[in-house]
């Protein structure tokens, strides 16, 4: 403490205890060291003597012993005492009585006097009447003393107190009458109580005098100088002048802190922001202050603090430069990677922005990237250290800029930390082909041109066009080649639609195929006469039968292939997937169960690594076969990354091995941004290890509970599109996942999702309610198709089913489906029609296509690559997930279910549409595309539909939204 602070704590409790005391005299005999001068009557009646007390110290005392004589009235009045604000005062009385039976030839005597008052509004001077007082009490000796102990001087002396009250005259005198006794007053102290001035709770409270009545005085404190009231303070006064229940209190201000009963200012270097009863705190690192009553502190030079900092937070700066930037190019994209900085400014909110520049040769020929390029997941504000550049240019040069910030650094706009690396692409393959017109148009041909790709990156070698029947579903198609824009297919039939796709090749290979263009040949010009009809007739059979023979020779051929496959492994297959044929040259999957030696289909399909090459960090679960790691992966002349490592357990069976092994044998065979990666394994070593990349989010269930409501729509659909897109890989592979569920995707630092977990022998979950047992193993009740319960029908088809529900998990942030139903309830309602409710806030569109997932006949469900191409629209187009779908059950039933994909053309949509009660909504109308159909009929069920009401029976899931 300071010699000021210690100095007015001293003075402060002295000056408390000073007032401490609860009695305020009005009169005290034993003070005066003069004559009282009060009146005696008769004269010779009370005498006033002089002596000392117990203590030896002067005082004046009055006696009256006439007890020798009969019928005594000896009168003593005192000096008129001031009442000042007393209601209810005390008369303190100390005297000896001499024992009568010890005073020998007494005539007449008493061992009692009596005490009287009287009340004035002023002093009546020598003025006395014995008729105008009141008596108070008889007073009575509890001590007397005898002849021996006055020969001892050993006087007994009593006390005795009255209360006299209420009084209401500015005054009053007090009076003993004496009748006849031998007594000496000692002192007489008159007095009242009160409860003195105090300081509670930085609250003062002033000298206060209870009433006379028994209730308690409530009193307003009045805070101390520097502080204010949180609550209002109050005391209560008893009648004994006691202070009792404190109630409220006042806190020091901001800038002063609590010393003893007063409030102090902070000292230099201390502050305090906020009014309370605690302590001034110390200046924050990096921030000082000099002046007293200081409520924040001031940053360092080149220090800052943002505004919503805390003033008890060090003042901080801004990061420096990311280190060690790498780039990975992939054609026209770039996977940037770099270290944390150095210093982040004592912060931990940096982030970084990454910043995009298309250079030429020569000093400063740079100009910001066009709107083209995309960032994944994003170009600012981000908070891992890596980022992916996509829809780059081909075989240009580009400078990307990574910047660092924190919430500081726009205080300082002239420190710009950035790190900048230099790339140039590679060759890449072209965009998409997205004009196509129709020039000519025959009975048996039809001209098409179109025009070049918007990006074609490189020299377009030829362009590659297929087209097929439309009623065929693309169970037959043809291909032609073009090196020119334009083609004329012939051999076609009259009057029949066709559906056509066109890609572009360059050196880098072949782009993406253009959207599906429909066509019309003309129709026939004669009709078959009755003559031909018969022959016709029989050639048509004929046709049918031979195609029917050919198609299942070709089904013989291509199993006794496989099969000499799996004895041959370096001989070409052809084998069947997804129940149509396969083409020469087109990747397809391979069993690894159809080689007799599992370890040939392992060092086929996958890498052998080193076990000197990873690094095992820590354990981060448990598998079947054994335990799940995090770890590092650094392969010569590579850049170590981070993988997860699963371990075979010791004293594995020879079985246990082999399945162990076949999930990689699986992934292996995979090579798709939404599968999950393998990297390699560990088989000439134990641990045998099965090495993938490191997804740093988890599985995708466990990540949307955790991040509940934390995503936008358009990112969820993102997820969404990542899972289809890989399903579609998988499909156009001939592979079914038969296992496809949001806890077996995975989800990577950038919300990349990735389907995983390719091995079929294992617990699905920890609930045995979760999987119901048939002959043919397990199977995940909750996500798998009706046909593959009831007859283990797996196909594309029940994995888009299982597809829905993932839809329906990642809407609804990761609950799970069908609730706390059991198993067989499930099946029984979902045969019965019963379909998962829309989870909350969840977009029609999307509800739509889980219906259309869900679909009872297969055949009926869209496939994957119509999904992805539903889920590109609708992030094209993010105005579609606007409209929410309601949340009632739903029953579905084949008879209600409106099926888009069976119209053949717009114009069967709208007939379709014209038959409900909703045609009159369409009369008049004309559509041009697909686009101006869904924004028109869109029109009119917000606008007419609903306010008129002329068509209660219209429901969003009728397909203009999927349109």
């Amino acid at each position: 403490l300071t010699l000021n602070q210690t100095l007015t704590l001293i003075l402060t409790y002295l000056y408390l205890i000073l007032l401490s005391t609860y009695l305020f005299n009005l009169l005290d005999s034993k003070a005066s060291q003069g004559e009282l001068g009060w009146i005696s009557s008769p004269s010779h009646g009370w005498e006033e003597i002089s002596g000392v007390d117990e203590h030896y110290t002067p005082i004046r005392t009055f006696q009256v012993c006439n007890v020798m004589e009969y019928s005594q009235n000896n009168w003593l009045r005192t000096n008129w005492i001031p009442r000042y604000s007393a209601q209810k005062i005390y008369v303190e009385l100390k005297f000896t009585l001499r024992d009568c039976n010890s005073i020998p030839m007494v005539l007449t005597c008493k061992e009692t006097f009596n005490l009287h008052y009287l009340e004035t509004d002023e002093d009546q001077g020598s003025k006395f009447r014995e008729h105008q007082f009141s008596k108070i009490d008889t007073i009575a000796a509890d001590e007397s003393f005898t002849q021996m102990d006055l020969g001892d001087r050993i006087l007994k002396l009593n006390t005795e107190v009255r209360e006299v009250g209420p009084m209401t005259k500015k005054g009053f005198y007090l009076a003993f009458q004496d009748v006849g006794a031998c007594v000496a007053l000692v002192s007489v102290r008159v007095y009242f109580k009160k409860c003195p001035f105090t300081v509670k709770n930085l609250a003062m409270f002033p000298d206060t005098v209870p009433t006379d009545s028994q209730s308690l005085v409530e009193v307003r404190g009045s805070c101390v100088n520097n502080s204010r009231e949180e609550d209002p303070p109050k005391m209560y006064c008893s009648t004994e002048g006691e202070w009792l229940v404190p109630i409220g209190k006042c806190l020091c201000n901001i800038g002063y802190e609590e010393w003893g009963v007063a409030c102090q200012a902070c000292r230099p270097g201390f502050y305090k922001a906020s009014s309370g009863n605690v302590k001034c705190s110390k200046c924050p690192p990096h921030s000082y202050t000099h002046q007293e009553e200081a409520v924040h502190c001031d940053c360092e030079r080149n220090y800052f603090r943002a505004e919503e900092d805390p003033v008890s937070m060090a003042c901080s700066r801004p990061p420096s430069a990311p280190r060690n930037v790498i780039s990975a190019i992939n054609e026209t994209s770039v996977i940037l990677d770099w270290n944390w900085p150095t210093d982040s400014g004592g912060r931990k909110d940096v982030i970084f922005n990454v910043v995009c520049k298309r250079c030429w040769p020569g000093p400063r020929q740079c100009e910001p990237c066009l709107g083209a390029v995309r960032f994944l997941p994003r170009a600012t504000g981000l908070t891992n250290t890596t980022v992916t550049v996509v829809d780059l240019l081909a075989h240009t040069n580009y400078t990307f800029e990574i910047e660092a910030q924190n919430r500081v650094s726009s205080q300082a706009p002239t420190i710009r930390q950035y790190a900048a690396v230099t790339i140039t692409t590679n060759q890449a393959a072209p965009s998409a082909v997205t004009v196509i017109r129709k020039d000519r148009t025959s009975r048996n041909s039809i001209s098409l041109s179109w025009m070049e790709p918007e990006r074609p990156n490189g020299i377009i070698l030829d362009y590659e066009v297929k087209y097929y029947e439309k009623q065929e579903q693309e169970t037959s198609y043809t291909i032609l080649r073009s090196k020119a824009t334009n083609v004329t297919l012939n051999g076609l039939k009259p009057d029949t639609t066709y559906l056509l796709q066109i890609r572009a090749r360059t050196a880098a290979g072949y782009g993406g195929s253009s959207r599906k263009f429909e066509f019309e040949t003309s129709p026939d010009s004669f009709s078959i006469s009755s003559e031909n009809s018969q022959v016709v007739l029989i050639a048509v059979s004929s046709a049918v039968a031979i195609i029917l023979l050919t198609v299942v020779l070709y089904i013989v051929i291509s199993r006794f292939c496989r099969y000499s496959k799996s004895k041959h492994p370096d001989e070409k297959r052809l084998p069947f997937g997804n129940g149509h044929l396969r083409l020469p040259g087109i990747k397809t999957y391979v069993d690894p169960h159809t080689y007799e030696d599992p370890s040939q289909a392992v060092h086929e399909f996958a890498k052998e690594l080193d076990a000197s090459c990873i690094a095992i960090d820590k354990v981060v679960g448990a598998g079947e076969f054994g335990e799940v790691c995090s770890g590092r992966l650094k392969l010569p002349s590579k850049k170590e990354i981070c993988v997860a490592i699963k371990t075979l357990k010791a004293g594995y069976t020879e079985k246990q091995r082999r399945d162990f092994l076949s999930e990689a044998s699986i992934m292996g065979q995979f090579n798709h941004p939404n599968i999950i990666r393998l990297e390699g394994v560990v088989t000439r070593s134990k641990p045998v290890m099965i090495v993938t990349e490191y997804m740093e989010n988890g599985s995708l269930d466990g990540f949307l509970r955790k991040h509940d409501a934390q995503f936008t729509v358009i990112q969820l659909v993102g997820m969404l599109r990542g899972i289809a897109s890989g399903m579609k890989y998988l499909s156009d592979m001939g592979y079914v996942h038969r296992d496809l569920a949001a806890r077996n995707i995975l989800v990577n630092s950038n919300l990349v999702c990735k389907v995983s977990d390719f091995g079929l022998s294992r617990v699905l979950e920890d609930d045995p309610e979760a999987a119901y047992t048939t002959r043919g193993g397990k199977i995940p009740i909750r996500w798998t198709a009706p046909e593959a319960i009831a007859y283990r029908k797996f196909t594309s088809a029940s994995d888009v089913w299982s597809y829905g529900i993932v839809l329906w998990e990642v809407m609804s942030y990761g609950e799970r489906p069908y609730w706390e139903m059991s198993n067989q309830d499930v099946i029984k309602a979902v045969d019965e029609g019963y379909r998962l409710p829309p989870p909350m806030e969840c977009p029609a569109t999307l509800y739509q296509l889980m219906l259309d997932c869900w679909q009872k006949d297969r055949n009926n469900r869209p496939k994957f690559e119509q999904i992805v191409s539903i889920l590109d629209k609708l992030i094209r187009n993010p105005s579609s997930l606007k409209i929410t779908a309601s949340t009632a059950s739903r029953y579905v039933t084949q008879e209600t279910s409106t099926d888009i994909t069976s119209f053949h053309t717009m114009g069967d949509w709208l007939e379709s549409a014209r038959t409900l009660p909703c045609k009159d909504a369409f009369s008049g109308v004309s559509y041009s595309s697909c686009d101006t159909l869904a924004k028109t009929s869109a029109e009119i069920y917000l606008t007419e539909v609903r306010p008129a009401a002329t068509c209660p029976e219209w429901e969003p899931s009728m397909g203009i939204t999927t349109l």
